[in-house]
């Protein structure tokens, strides 16, 4: 095991006190010491690659300049682009980025919810997997003031206790049905991905609504429950497809673009052509969305929006004066329909 390097080593190295040494690389304004006195000190750190100790910053400075980040599932490329995309935001505002991975499990959420306080972090970004599950726990948050932000799809009627970011699904999920209807699609099935336990949402009730709004009766949508993983997915639809050979959609639209992809390859394996038998469209619109065999259309969440809202809230409110009390902000951000190679006319 490698020994780690203290302060006091460093300081030895330099040929300094230990105080004098703290109070270099700490940047303190109050350091006397000449610039080669500095420069030896550092030169000193870099070649022992000593690293200060985040707790020890924190009890002197106050904080760890650290962000938290609770997501649902890392193996979901819309969790990992996320988490990419924050670490990008919170960096440039001179903090690092911890994950906490909920692995799609609402027993592992509830545990890492409960254990936030544990993180040497100065405040942390959270997509739960239903925030109105934790409301009450959120409104001890403000009330504690441990600075949060919540991410999430769809506005809620009552607005969260703390700071929030969500992205508005109406526009985007009405162009997309716009577009199914335009060409002809009649016949639909929504794609309902879901750790378990997990509420639907209100995604599949917003598209029924929009296609009864089209004169789609609710006969001709089905709504399929399956897992969170592409292979649950894949599985739930090829099932489908065995059980309604004469009456299938001849367009779905997924949950995410996971599940969409899952059901894509259910499709092909079961003898369809994408898009001239299926037209598939998925939520997320991940990078990976556009590299695929056949482009899938998505509708896309605004990624960098997101990240750089939820990283100024968390911060502005890391960083306001002692004492100052912001009220609870919120953000919304519509999402845009994509269409790619995945959506076309129907053959009838």
């Amino acid at each position: 095991m490698n020994k780690r390097i203290r302060l006091k080593d460093v300081a030895e190295k330099a040929g300094v006190a230990v105080n004098t040494a703290s109070t270099i690389l700490n940047r303190r304004p109050n350091s006397w010491a000449s610039k080669d006195t500095e420069a030896r000190v550092f030169q000193a750190a870099k070649e022992l690659g000593y690293r200060p100790s985040k707790t020890a910053r924190a009890l002197r400075s106050g904080r760890y300049h650290t962000i938290g980040l609770l997501i649902q599932d890392l193996t979901n490329p819309f969790f990992s682009t996320l988490a990419d995309e924050l670490e990008s935001a919170v960096e440039e505002r001179g903090y690092d980025l911890l994950v906490e991975n909920c692995r799609s499990s609402l027993v592992r959420e509830k545990h890492l919810f409960a254990d936030l306080d544990d993180l040497e972090v100065d405040g942390s970004v959270l997509w739960l997997s239903d925030n109105e599950v934790f409301r009450k726990e959120l409104a001890e948050m403000a009330e504690g003031r441990h600075p949060v932000v919540v991410l999430g799809n769809g506005i809620p009627e009552k607005a969260y206790p703390v700071d929030a970011v969500f992205s508005d699904f109406t526009q985007g999920l009405s162009d997309a049905v716009d577009a199914l209807c335009s060409l002809g699609h009649k016949r639909f099935a929504f794609v309902s991905a879901l750790a378990e336990g997990q509420a639907d949402g209100n995604r599949p009730r917003l598209f029924q609504e929009m296609l009864a709004a089209r004169g789609v009766p609710a006969a001709n949508i089905d709504v399929l429950r399956t897992g969170h993983t592409v292979e649950s997915a894949c599985e739930t639809f090829a099932a489908f497809l065995r059980q309604r050979p004469d009456e299938r959609p001849t367009a779905l639209l997924a949950m995410n673009d996971l599940s969409a992809i899952g059901a894509m390859r259910a499709a092909i394996e079961a003898g369809l052509s994408i898009p001239a038998d299926l037209s598939v469209v998925g939520v997320d619109d991940v990078p990976l969305s556009s590299y695929l065999p056949i482009t899938l259309s998505s509708i896309r969440q605004r990624y960098k929006k997101i990240t750089r809202a939820a990283a100024n809230l968390l911060i502005s409110r890391i960083e306001a004066a002692e004492g100052l009390s912001l009220p609870p902000r919120q953000e919304v951000f519509a999402t845009v329909y994509t269409p790619r190679e995945s959506v076309g006319p129907t053959k009838g």
